[in-house]
């Protein structure tokens, strides 16, 4: 069975995060350790929620670690508490990456245009210096225009994409893989790019009319359990476009269904089965 481990949040209600990652990594067969780098007691789309920075406890998990020769097939960061806490990740990966493994980095924090309340002005140089260490990173089109400068326009075509993946390459890792993209109404997926061959792909698949908090985090787990699985870059990063989209469906057919995000246990043996063929 193939080890990751996760650095990210625990938001304790919210469908977000590692709340997202370790079920959904563990119905892929795929066993999650994890480093939480923040308590929160919900997602920050609530008001009012608590927060509990982690940082502190970052490295001595590690230290107590690599006394024990833990080893991991592939290291997966999402949302970090600061962006003090940035060197700190980035020595994590220094003590456990090795020449087999990957590390994934989806660089949570911005959408719409904007930064998530949480993070200052500097936090986009701090999350480059994360990504620049990584194999594969998957942030959305806000993220992206953050990290390298780039204007952030709703309206997107393939050179502008294209452009955006280039630069995003510039950071460091091989494979930049950008969400959110769309050329045609009514389509919406994922663009990457490998910087080692050169070459672009993309998976597009129905875009529904409708927007949940946590949907990031599906796909970036998701993804992960693929490449995990032995799918290549580009399956991996389609499967995770159809489950997020299937997750997003089942929660817009749930009367009752919660707003603060997707109903990704019901989409569970889709997921499976998925795997399965």
């Amino acid at each position: 069975m193939k080890r990751i481990v996760s650095l990210q949040d625990i938001s304790c209600l919210g469908k977000c995060s590692l709340t997202v990652a370790l079920p959904v990594l563990s119905a892929m067969g795929v066993e999650c350790a994890i480093v939480p780098t923040a308590v929160l007691s919900t997602h920050t789309m609530f008001q009012g929620f608590t927060c509990r920075d982690l940082t502190e406890e970052i490295g001595p998990i590690a230290a107590h670690w690599q006394k024990e020769h833990i080893a991991f097939d592939a290291i997966y960061t999402g949302y970090l508490a600061s962006a003090e806490q940035a060197a700190d990740i980035c020595a994590f990966f220094d003590a456990f990456k090795t020449k087999d493994n990957l590390i994934v980095v989806d660089p949570v924090m911005a959408d719409n245009g904007k930064l998530y309340p949480a993070f200052g002005p500097e936090f986009p140089a701090e999350m480059a210096k994360v990504c620049a260490k990584a194999d594969l990173i998957v942030p959305n089109l806000t993220e992206a225009s953050l990290l390298t400068g780039l204007p952030y326009r709703t309206e997107q075509d393939e050179p502008y994409i294209k452009e955006m993946l280039l630069a995003l390459s510039e950071l460091g890792p091989r494979y930049a893989a950008l969400t959110g993209v769309s050329f045609e109404k009514g389509r919406l997926g994922v663009m990457y790019y490998d910087k080692e061959t050169g070459a672009f792909g993309s998976y597009f698949n129905e875009h529904l009319p409708a927007s949940f908090h946590g949907t990031g985090d599906v796909f970036a787990s998701t993804c992960v359990g693929g490449l995990m699985n032995g799918l290549s870059v580009g399956d991996a990063l389609a499967l995770a476009a159809d489950y997020t989209v299937e997750c997003i469906r089942l929660t817009l057919e749930d009367p009752d269904a919660n707003w603060y995000g997707v109903n990704f246990e019901k989409a569970i043996p889709y997921l499976v089965g998925r795997l399965a063929k």
